[in-house]
Protein backbone atom coordinates (compact mmCIF):
# COMPACT_ATOMS: atom_id res chain seq x y z
CA UNK A 1 0.00 0.00 0.00
CA UNK A 2 1.42 3.66 -1.19
CA UNK A 3 1.91 6.35 1.18
CA UNK A 4 -0.42 8.57 0.10
CA UNK A 5 -2.89 5.58 0.13
CA UNK A 6 -2.43 4.63 3.38
CA UNK A 7 -2.38 8.54 4.88
CA UNK A 8 -6.19 8.46 3.20
CA UNK A 9 -7.47 5.60 4.40
CA UNK A 10 -5.98 6.80 7.81
CA UNK A 11 -8.10 9.98 7.39
CA UNK A 12 -11.04 7.98 6.34
CA UNK A 13 -10.45 6.40 9.57
CA UNK A 14 -10.60 9.47 11.87
CA UNK A 15 -13.77 10.58 9.83
CA UNK A 16 -15.68 7.03 10.67
CA UNK A 17 -15.32 7.82 14.12
CA UNK A 18 -17.54 10.70 13.64
CA UNK A 19 -20.17 9.43 10.43
CA UNK A 20 -20.54 6.72 12.28
CA UNK A 21 -20.96 8.37 16.14
CA UNK A 22 -23.81 6.10 17.58
CA UNK A 23 -21.68 2.90 16.66
CA UNK A 24 -19.18 4.45 18.26
CA UNK A 25 -20.55 5.54 21.34
CA UNK A 26 -21.73 2.29 22.07
CA UNK A 27 -17.94 0.84 21.23
CA UNK A 28 -16.79 2.99 23.77
CA UNK A 29 -19.52 2.80 26.28
CA UNK A 30 -18.63 -1.32 25.84
CA UNK A 31 -15.04 -1.12 26.11
CA UNK A 32 -15.44 1.92 29.40
CA UNK A 33 -17.60 -0.16 31.37
CA UNK A 34 -15.07 -3.40 31.30
CA UNK A 35 -11.74 -1.26 31.84
CA UNK A 36 -13.71 0.81 35.21
CA UNK A 37 -14.31 -3.02 36.06
CA UNK A 38 -10.36 -3.73 35.45
CA UNK A 39 -9.49 -0.72 37.00
CA UNK A 40 -11.56 -0.92 40.39
CA UNK A 41 -10.09 -4.25 40.65
CA UNK A 42 -6.55 -2.88 40.03
CA UNK A 43 -6.81 -0.50 42.98
CA UNK A 44 -8.41 -2.58 45.41
CA UNK A 45 -5.65 -5.16 44.14
CA UNK A 46 -3.32 -2.23 45.61
CA UNK A 47 -4.74 -1.01 48.31
CA UNK A 48 -4.98 -4.97 49.04
CA UNK A 49 -1.28 -5.12 48.78
CA UNK A 50 -0.23 -2.12 50.66
CA UNK A 51 -2.48 -3.71 53.82
CA UNK A 52 -1.00 -6.63 53.19
CA UNK A 53 2.52 -5.15 53.72
CA UNK A 54 1.36 -3.29 56.24
CA UNK A 55 0.48 -6.61 58.47
CA UNK A 56 4.16 -8.50 57.22
CA UNK A 57 5.82 -5.72 58.54
CA UNK A 58 4.58 -6.40 61.73
CA UNK A 59 5.02 -9.76 61.89
CA UNK A 60 8.84 -9.32 62.91
CA UNK A 61 11.24 -12.36 64.11
CA UNK A 62 12.76 -11.66 67.14
CA UNK A 63 16.10 -13.19 68.00
CA UNK A 64 17.42 -13.81 71.51
CA UNK A 65 20.94 -13.63 72.48
CA UNK A 66 22.27 -15.94 75.19
CA UNK A 67 21.81 -13.85 78.67
CA UNK A 68 25.53 -13.96 79.45
CA UNK A 69 26.86 -13.30 75.97
CA UNK A 70 29.56 -10.95 75.68
CA UNK A 71 29.38 -7.34 73.37
CA UNK A 72 31.48 -8.45 70.99
CA UNK A 73 29.73 -11.71 70.52
CA UNK A 74 26.42 -9.76 70.34
CA UNK A 75 27.43 -7.19 68.33
CA UNK A 76 28.57 -10.16 65.37
CA UNK A 77 25.63 -11.86 65.77
CA UNK A 78 23.66 -8.60 64.46
CA UNK A 79 26.07 -8.29 61.43
CA UNK A 80 25.44 -11.47 60.47
CA UNK A 81 21.36 -11.78 60.81
CA UNK A 82 21.74 -8.54 58.62
CA UNK A 83 24.00 -10.76 56.11
CA UNK A 84 21.08 -13.09 55.48
CA UNK A 85 19.95 -12.01 51.97
CA UNK A 86 16.09 -12.36 52.91
CA UNK A 87 16.08 -10.25 55.84
CA UNK A 88 14.95 -6.41 55.45
CA UNK A 89 15.86 -4.54 58.67
CA UNK A 90 17.64 -5.55 61.71
CA UNK A 91 16.93 -3.47 65.07
CA UNK A 92 19.02 -4.06 67.89
CA UNK A 93 17.13 -4.10 71.36
CA UNK A 94 19.39 -4.09 74.51
CA UNK A 95 18.25 -5.93 77.19
CA UNK A 96 18.29 -2.93 79.50
CA UNK A 97 15.67 -1.09 77.14
CA UNK A 98 13.39 -4.27 76.64
CA UNK A 99 13.64 -4.02 80.98
CA UNK A 100 12.55 -0.99 81.08
CA UNK A 101 9.51 -1.49 78.58
CA UNK A 102 8.66 -4.51 80.85
CA UNK A 103 8.23 -2.59 83.90
CA UNK A 104 6.05 -0.02 82.06
CA UNK A 105 4.17 -2.64 80.63
CA UNK A 106 3.18 -4.22 84.12
CA UNK A 107 2.14 -0.50 85.59
CA UNK A 108 0.43 -0.83 89.39
CA UNK A 109 2.42 -4.87 89.51
CA UNK A 110 5.90 -3.15 88.62
CA UNK A 111 6.88 -4.03 92.08
CA UNK A 112 7.40 -7.25 91.59
CA UNK A 113 10.79 -6.68 89.55
CA UNK A 114 12.27 -3.94 91.97
CA UNK A 115 14.42 -6.89 93.45
CA UNK A 116 16.66 -6.87 90.12
CA UNK A 117 19.61 -4.82 90.23
CA UNK A 118 20.01 -5.31 86.39
CA UNK A 119 17.91 -6.56 83.39
CA UNK A 120 17.21 -10.32 83.59
CA UNK A 121 16.32 -10.32 80.14
CA UNK A 122 18.75 -11.09 77.22
CA UNK A 123 19.69 -8.26 74.11
CA UNK A 124 17.41 -9.45 71.46
CA UNK A 125 17.07 -8.44 67.50
CA UNK A 126 14.17 -7.46 65.77
CA UNK A 127 13.93 -8.12 62.07
CA UNK A 128 11.63 -8.07 59.34
CA UNK A 129 11.94 -10.35 56.53
CA UNK A 130 11.47 -9.51 52.38
CA UNK A 131 9.78 -12.47 51.16
CA UNK A 132 7.68 -14.86 53.07
CA UNK A 133 7.57 -17.34 50.66
CA UNK A 134 10.87 -18.51 51.77
CA UNK A 135 10.01 -17.81 55.44
CA UNK A 136 11.00 -21.42 57.31
CA UNK A 137 14.11 -21.49 55.18
CA UNK A 138 15.27 -18.46 56.53
CA UNK A 139 14.15 -19.43 60.39
CA UNK A 140 16.42 -22.17 59.85
CA UNK A 141 19.44 -20.11 58.76
CA UNK A 142 18.91 -17.96 62.06
CA UNK A 143 18.84 -20.87 64.19
CA UNK A 144 21.83 -22.08 62.86
CA UNK A 145 23.84 -18.90 63.13
CA UNK A 146 26.18 -18.80 66.47
CA UNK A 147 25.06 -16.95 69.78
CA UNK A 148 21.62 -17.59 68.91
CA UNK A 149 19.81 -18.94 72.27
CA UNK A 150 16.26 -19.04 70.71
CA UNK A 151 13.91 -17.25 68.15
CA UNK A 152 10.42 -16.15 68.23
CA UNK A 153 8.04 -16.27 65.03
CA UNK A 154 4.56 -17.27 63.80
CA UNK A 155 5.03 -19.00 61.18
CA UNK A 156 1.38 -19.90 60.66
CA UNK A 157 0.69 -16.16 59.72
CA UNK A 158 3.35 -15.94 57.18
CA UNK A 159 1.98 -18.65 55.82
CA UNK A 160 -1.93 -17.55 56.04
CA UNK A 161 -0.26 -13.84 54.55
CA UNK A 162 1.27 -15.67 51.46
CA UNK A 163 -1.74 -17.47 50.76
CA UNK A 164 -3.97 -14.57 51.18
CA UNK A 165 -1.85 -12.57 48.62
CA UNK A 166 -1.41 -15.49 46.15
CA UNK A 167 -5.67 -15.75 45.91
CA UNK A 168 -5.47 -12.37 45.48
CA UNK A 169 -3.14 -11.98 42.47
CA UNK A 170 -5.01 -14.83 41.63
CA UNK A 171 -8.25 -13.28 41.25
CA UNK A 172 -7.05 -9.99 39.90
CA UNK A 173 -5.48 -11.49 37.03
CA UNK A 174 -8.57 -14.09 35.93
CA UNK A 175 -11.08 -10.86 36.36
CA UNK A 176 -8.83 -8.66 33.81
CA UNK A 177 -8.79 -11.88 31.61
CA UNK A 178 -11.81 -12.44 31.35
CA UNK A 179 -13.00 -8.68 30.98
CA UNK A 180 -10.56 -8.30 28.11
CA UNK A 181 -12.07 -11.42 26.16
CA UNK A 182 -15.39 -9.61 26.99
CA UNK A 183 -14.76 -6.59 25.63
CA UNK A 184 -13.05 -8.05 22.66
CA UNK A 185 -16.04 -10.10 21.61
CA UNK A 186 -18.49 -7.34 22.19
CA UNK A 187 -16.23 -5.10 19.89
CA UNK A 188 -15.79 -7.39 17.28
CA UNK A 189 -19.43 -8.07 17.17
CA UNK A 190 -20.17 -3.92 17.18
CA UNK A 191 -17.54 -3.43 14.82
CA UNK A 192 -18.95 -6.33 12.47
CA UNK A 193 -22.58 -4.84 12.72
CA UNK A 194 -20.94 -1.31 11.65
CA UNK A 195 -20.21 -3.13 8.66
CA UNK A 196 -23.32 -4.41 7.68
CA UNK A 197 -24.37 -1.13 8.33
CA UNK A 198 -21.97 0.56 5.58
CA UNK A 199 -22.21 -2.74 3.05
CA UNK A 200 -22.93 -0.44 0.04
CA UNK A 201 -20.11 1.30 0.53
CA UNK A 202 -17.96 -2.00 1.10
CA UNK A 203 -19.08 -3.16 -1.91
CA UNK A 204 -18.39 -0.17 -4.18
CA UNK A 205 -14.56 -0.18 -2.95
CA UNK A 206 -14.80 -3.95 -3.89
CA UNK A 207 -16.14 -3.56 -7.10
CA UNK A 208 -13.98 -0.89 -8.09
CA UNK A 209 -11.35 -3.75 -7.54
CA UNK A 210 -9.92 -2.37 -4.13
CA UNK A 211 -7.77 -5.11 -1.93
CA UNK A 212 -9.01 -6.57 1.39
CA UNK A 213 -5.58 -4.21 2.58
CA UNK A 214 -7.29 -1.15 1.58
CA UNK A 215 -11.14 -1.95 3.12
CA UNK A 216 -9.54 -3.14 6.48
CA UNK A 217 -6.93 0.06 6.67
CA UNK A 218 -10.18 2.35 8.05
CA UNK A 219 -11.66 -0.22 9.84
CA UNK A 220 -8.25 -1.16 11.84
CA UNK A 221 -7.70 2.43 12.68
CA UNK A 222 -11.29 3.17 13.66
CA UNK A 223 -10.52 0.33 16.59
CA UNK A 224 -7.95 1.18 17.81
CA UNK A 225 -9.11 5.09 18.00
CA UNK A 226 -12.35 3.54 19.93
CA UNK A 227 -9.79 1.66 22.40
CA UNK A 228 -7.33 5.02 22.80
CA UNK A 229 -10.93 7.38 23.76
CA UNK A 230 -12.20 4.92 25.74
CA UNK A 231 -9.30 4.34 27.91
CA UNK A 232 -8.86 7.87 28.16
CA UNK A 233 -12.14 8.21 29.60
CA UNK A 234 -12.01 4.87 31.79
CA UNK A 235 -8.96 6.99 33.44
CA UNK A 236 -11.16 9.85 34.49
CA UNK A 237 -14.24 8.19 35.42
CA UNK A 238 -12.22 5.47 37.82
CA UNK A 239 -9.96 8.61 39.13
CA UNK A 240 -13.26 10.20 39.99
CA UNK A 241 -14.44 6.99 41.86
CA UNK A 242 -11.90 6.47 43.15
CA UNK A 243 -11.46 9.92 45.04
CA UNK A 244 -15.39 9.32 45.81
CA UNK A 245 -14.75 6.15 47.59
CA UNK A 246 -11.53 8.41 49.44
CA UNK A 247 -13.58 10.84 50.78
CA UNK A 248 -16.63 8.18 51.75
CA UNK A 249 -14.39 5.70 53.63
CA UNK A 250 -12.18 8.37 55.26
CA UNK A 251 -13.20 8.17 58.47
CA UNK A 252 -13.74 4.19 58.60
CA UNK A 253 -10.35 3.92 57.40
CA UNK A 254 -8.73 6.29 59.76
CA UNK A 255 -10.13 4.72 62.73
CA UNK A 256 -8.02 2.07 61.65
CA UNK A 257 -5.01 3.47 61.24
CA UNK A 258 -5.15 2.68 57.21
CA UNK A 259 -5.36 5.04 54.48
CA UNK A 260 -6.31 4.33 50.49
CA UNK A 261 -2.97 4.43 48.02
CA UNK A 262 -2.69 7.48 46.30
CA UNK A 263 -4.25 6.99 42.85
CA UNK A 264 -1.51 9.11 41.27
CA UNK A 265 0.97 6.54 42.36
CA UNK A 266 -0.52 4.11 40.10
CA UNK A 267 -2.38 6.26 37.60
CA UNK A 268 0.48 6.26 34.28
CA UNK A 269 0.85 2.55 35.21
CA UNK A 270 -3.33 1.93 34.78
CA UNK A 271 -3.46 4.29 31.30
CA UNK A 272 -1.08 2.04 30.37
CA UNK A 273 -3.08 -1.17 30.76
CA UNK A 274 -5.87 0.73 29.61
CA UNK A 275 -3.90 2.09 26.30
CA UNK A 276 -3.11 -1.59 25.78
CA UNK A 277 -6.67 -3.46 26.42
CA UNK A 278 -8.24 -0.49 24.29
CA UNK A 279 -5.72 -0.93 21.30
CA UNK A 280 -6.14 -4.85 21.42
CA UNK A 281 -9.52 -5.04 21.95
CA UNK A 282 -10.61 -2.29 19.09
CA UNK A 283 -7.84 -2.84 16.90
CA UNK A 284 -7.96 -6.73 16.68
CA UNK A 285 -11.73 -6.56 16.56
CA UNK A 286 -11.90 -4.80 14.49
CA UNK A 287 -9.80 -7.06 11.80
CA UNK A 288 -11.54 -10.33 13.64
CA UNK A 289 -14.74 -9.37 12.54
CA UNK A 290 -13.73 -7.77 9.22
CA UNK A 291 -12.09 -11.02 8.01
CA UNK A 292 -15.09 -12.78 9.04
CA UNK A 293 -17.15 -10.31 7.08
CA UNK A 294 -15.19 -10.76 4.10
CA UNK A 295 -15.10 -14.67 3.97
CA UNK A 296 -19.12 -14.27 4.91
CA UNK A 297 -19.50 -12.27 1.60
CA UNK A 298 -17.26 -14.66 -0.39
CA UNK A 299 -15.20 -11.25 -1.36
CA UNK A 300 -11.74 -12.55 0.10
CA UNK A 301 -9.39 -11.23 -2.34
CA UNK A 302 -5.48 -10.19 -2.91
CA UNK A 303 -4.47 -9.27 -0.09
CA UNK A 304 -1.69 -6.90 -1.85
Amino acid sequence: MKGSSLKYLTREGFRNIWVNRLMTLASVTVLLACMVIIGVGAMAFFNINALLDKVEAQNVVMVYAPTDAQEDAVSELGQKLQALSNVETCEFIPKEEAFQKQIEALGGDSAIVEGFSESPLPDAYKLTLRDLSIFDMTIRQIKSIPNVDSVRENSDLAGKLLSVRKAVTAVSIGLVAMLFLVALFIIANTIRITMFSRKLEINIMKAVGATNGFIRWPFFVEGILIGIIASLLSLGVLWGLYALAESSFAEILTGLNFSLVPFLSYALQIFGVFLLIGVCTGGIGSMISMNKYLKEQGSVVSNA
